[in-house]
């Protein structure tokens, strides 16, 4: 029965129920569609009879790598898994921090104590679903998945390639989690966590909490099973980080006559930049007597920072959650089930930041150069610049999903499914800050003292704490609220056989229509006058400790209280003389309405070669996509443009299984899949800022109303051999050919008239967003799952989960001239993609004693570009980073468990630095350093069924 998806579901779940407090599946229809789109080539019994598929009965953390294993085996599709036991067990939060440990997963961006971002092999834009349906953060396209408690989830799969029933969108692969269901349970159940989680670098105390309630009652109308999940976590975090500036030139200490140059001085790119372009991919030339021609001289020029700055954000946030599901089974032939999810966010972040030029102001000090080159090591600068801001920001996000969902088998060898749901989500975002400045005797900087990480100290650092000294600066002063809903309507039917050349017929069609509507409000303001000091105390903050022990930079500053403008946001409002609370209102930035419609065919045959099976599955989905969209310029009093966009695509799908032998298969995949533009990307607008470092304009961004989709043709293949009933060795190669990537593209625009305060200019290089590029992506992917049968005594139990991933990556990027005319293209890498990464985890499963030792570690990376204002190789990229876990559950009753958690234990740190090609790198090219927390938990777990 290849394509029933309740069945397919209960077949690969089996050894994941057995391993957690659910009881083994017994019956059909426990799971519901919006199902994961798993149209696995094997047999399944028919709807009333039990499932099993080769079940391995284990428990514990090795339960849930097995269960892992079971999902890979039996799917059709190259599909990973975190199941039950993983996401509860190990010391892992949300979704993303759980799915670090699976084959070809590589997530980065770990502030705030969590992991962020998540890409497969390489690409960052993941499906996103629950439950199979489709959902996502407010006006985005994908959800943030981070707000996903690990409490609520019974599997999260991710699946590589794709099939025409697959949602077509997602050139990465599609990650779906799924929730309990009451029907999974044999009866009444209840379970619960209460951890403390304590951050050592934010010295602080956190909870998170999780309560499950479930339970099934035999009715005159048939079963019905009601089912309750809730979590609460909060979380307080600090993030430390130093970072130095960027690269600019400045005159020698000897500027020839005529250049008109003081010793020292900065050089700026001056009006059509006549000195030097800014941007340029790998910055100035670092040879030693590099020069460049100011007023017509050859002049040899130095590259320094121009800033150094420490950061020091405190962070709060909470993350509720809750899943209610009714199913009501008035048969063995037919399912319902009505759910409703909700997640929620709620955060602030208060940055103390520090900031000082170390530039020219006519009384420059000595330098020091690095060896070889015209790169100022370190340098000595007085009566020099510097502000400190209090930066302030809150959001809020509450997502919901509600849905209905009906299945039935049709006779023995048939299904319809059909699933109903509406979704509505919503974020809101508040930014004020206030920014202090003075000019300080003198800064001593060595931009590179060691480790990679600046040391920086002024003539007198206890000025840094003195509020009479600095001068009360500007404010800024934003909000902003993005909305998204949809209404998804989706049915599919199949029917199979036992008998021939085509084994089974699978169809479907699919109807979303979503409304997505961004607004957003900012009032600057110029300085006032007067010092810190003049504001109270209460408007006053200082933090302590400092990056204590990693980086030789002060270790206390003041600023202005960030909790204090945000209980007293009108008052400060009224000094600077903006509009208060009860005047301000957020002017409308998009609305959009995306209607798609899709609709698709599988066919599954089989054919025998040399006596085995192989198994082929073809699909074709046809998609048709209308996008409406009204934007809304706030730079001419709203004015309103209109567009319409629409795409037609017919992506095929093909898949083979072979099974070699009993123990070894091989797969084949080829796909074809799309990425719709993110709706603000589509947004014409401008984002301004002013020129805040003199280079004779500002920057900005726009979107592309004219954006089209990004295409990819997969290719995947696959062989595997379960060489034991608890271990195998997989290993895979992969290639995707994508074409319309969506790049920057940069040009001088004269936009007059915009309400710039600081660095006020009427000339912007706007950056906008275009299909202007094509790249391959390939790889190899290997893991291995070992549970060795033979370890005598205490040694059995013992076990490796493990997997390596190589990719290479390389796509053209555009070159424009100052009009954004294309005149050129150069090569570069994927951003965030490292090229070999890998994760080892060391399991030990006997009687009460369930724990893992987990290490993961990625290569360097491309993370992201600099803006083109500067001298630098453009290029930021991410040293290689790496984490060492640790969990560990004794269980003294089969009820209950007590656990412990650590992450981090290595106190590793993220750290980035400037490289183009072979120009630049950490040792003379190093930007920033943040601490990465280590945290620590204790809990309890109980399970009473």
């Amino acid at each position: 029965m290849a394509f029933r998806p309740f069945v397919f579901a209960s077949a690969s779940c089996m050894a994941i129920c057995l391993a957690t407090s659910a009881q083994a599946q017994t019956t059909s229809a426990n799971d519901g569609v919006g199902e994961e789109p798993d149209t696995r080539i094997v047999e399944q019994p028919v709807a009333d009879e039990p499932v099993v598929t080769n079940p391995i009965v284990v428990t514990g953390v090795r339960a849930s790598i097995v269960g892992a294993l079971n999902v890979r085996r039996d799917s059709t599709q190259i599909v990973d898994s975190v199941v039950a036991e993983d996401v509860g067990k190990l010391p892992d939060n949300n979704v993303v921090e759980a799915l670090q440990r699976v084959t070809g997963i590589q997530v980065t961006d770990r502030a705030g104590g969590e992991a962020a971002t998540v890409t497969i092999r390489g690409l960052p834009d993941p499906l996103t679903t629950l439950n199979g349906r489709n959902i996502f953060t407010a006006a985005g396209q994908s959800f943030a998945l981070q707000d996903i408690s690990a409490n609520l989830v019974k599997q999260v799969n991710v699946y590589k390639t794709r099939s025409a029933d697959q949602i077509e969108t997602g050139l990465a692969g599609q990650i779906d989690v799924r929730t309990r269901r009451p029907l999974d349970f044999d009866g009444f159940a209840i379970s619960g966590l209460a951890r403390g989680i304590y951050n050592e670098q934010a010295d602080s105390y956190n909870p998170n909490v999780a309560l499950l309630i479930s339970d099934r009652f035999e009715t005159g109308i048939g079963e019905i099973g009601v089912l309750v999940n809730a979590s609460y976590a909060k979380t307080d975090y600090r993030n430390m980080s130093t970072t130095a500036g960027a690269l600019i030139p400045f005159a020698t200490e000897n500027p020839p006559a005529g250049s008109g140059l003081a010793p020292l001085e900065r050089i700026f790119p001056g009006e059509g930049n006549v000195n030097w372009q800014p941007g340029l991919d790998a910055g100035l030339p670092t040879a030693p007597g590099s020069t460049l021609s100011i007023n017509g001289v050859d002049t040899p020029y130095y590259l320094s920072r121009d800033a150094v700055f420490n950061s020091d954000l405190y962070g709060e946030r909470e993350r509720p959650a809750v899943n209610a599901v009714v199913q009501w089974q008035p048969n063995n032939s037919s399912v319902y089930t009505a759910e409703v999810f909700y997640a929620g966010f709620r955060g602030n972040t208060f940055n103390s930041l520090q900031f000082s030029f170390v530039d020219w102001w006519g009384n420059p000090g000595p330098v020091e150069l690095y060896d070889g080159t015209n790169l100022i090591k370190s340098r000595v600068v007085d009566d020099v610049f510097g502000f400190n801001s209090g930066d302030y920001s809150t959001a809020s996000t509450d997502s919901y999903v509600y849905a209905l969902n009906g299945q039935w088998d049709v006779g023995t060898n048939g299904f319809i499914t059909a699933d109903i749901a509406y979704q509505d989500s919503t974020n809101e975002t508040d930014f004020i800050a206030q920014r202090v400045s003075r000019t300080a005797d003198q800064i001593t900087v060595d931009f590179n003292a060691g480790d990679d990480i600046p040391s920086f100290h002024f003539a007198d650092d206890s000025l840094l704490r003195d509020p009479s000294v600095w001068n009360v600066g500007e404010l800024y002063d934003s909000a902003g609220r993005s909305e998204g809903s949809a209404f998804t309507v989706q049915i599919d039917g199949g029917y199979e056989w036992d008998y021939g050349f085509l084994r089974g017929v699978k169809a479907g069609f699919r109807y979303d229509n979503r409304d997505a509507s961004t607004f957003t409000r900012t009032q600057d303001a110029a300085p006032i006058g007067g010092t810190l000091a003049e504001l109270g105390e209460d408007a006053q903050f200082y933090n302590s400790d400092f990056q204590d022990g990693l980086a030789d930079v002060p270790r206390s500053w003041v600023v202005a209280n960030g909790y204090y403008l945000r209980d007293n946001a009108d008052t400060v409002r009224a000094l600077y003389g903006l509009p208060t609370s009860d005047t301000l209102e957020l002017d409308r930035v998009f609305d959009i309405n995306e209607v798609s419609m899709a609709a698709y065919a599988l066919a599954d045959t089989e054919v025998e070669i040399f006596g085995r099976p192989l198994q082929m599955q073809a699909g074709l989905r046809y998609v048709a996509v209308t996008t409406k969209s009204d934007f809304f310029d706030r730079l001419d009093n709203g004015s309103l443009t209109r567009a319409s966009t629409g795409t037609e695509e017919f992506l095929p799908s093909f898949t083979a299984r072979y099974e070699l032998t009993d123990d070894i298969r091989l797969r084949f995949n080829y796909g074809e899949t799309l990425r719709r533009p993110a709706f603000g990307d589509l947004n014409p607008n401008y984002t301004l800022t002013g020129d805040l470092t003199n280079l004779g304009y500002g920057n900005g961004t726009a979107g592309n109303a004219d954006l089209e989709p990004t295409r990819s043709k997969n290719f995947d293949a696959a062989i595997e051999w379960y060489f034991e009933r608890n271990s195998a060795i997989y290993v895979t190669a992969f290639r995707r050919e994508i074409d319309g990537l969506v790049v920057p593209l940069t040009a001088l625009t004269f936009i007059p008239d915009n309400d710039i305060v600081a660095g006020a200019t009427d000339t912007f290089a706007i950056t906008r967003p275009v299909n202007a590029s094509s790249g391959v992506l390939k790889g190899v992917e290997a893991g291995l799952t070992y549970f060795p049968t033979y370890l005598p005594g205490f040694l059995d139990g013992l076990g490796f989960n493990g997997s390596l991933t190589v990719l290479d990556s390389n796509q053209n990027i555009p070159q424009s001239d100052s009009a954004g005319n294309i005149v050129g293209e150069r090569q570069s890498e994927f951003f965030n993609v490292s090229n070999l990464s890998y994760n080892a985890t060391l399991a030990y499963d006997r009687g009460p004693i369930s724990t893992r030792l987990s290490y993961i570690w990625r290569e360097e990376f491309l993370h992201n570009n600099e803006t083109r204002q500067f001298a630098n190789p453009i290029g930021i990229w991410y040293q290689p980073e790496d984490s060492l876990d640790f969990q560990l559950t004794v269980s003294p009753t089969d009820n209950i468990g007590i656990t412990f958690d650590a992450v981090n234990l290595l106190k590793s740190n993220q750290q980035s630095y400037y490289k183009f090609e072979d120009a630049g790198g950490p040792e003379r090219f190093n930007l920033g350093t943040l601490q990465l927390a280590r945290t620590f938990a204790l809990g309890v777990r109980f399970t009473f069924d």
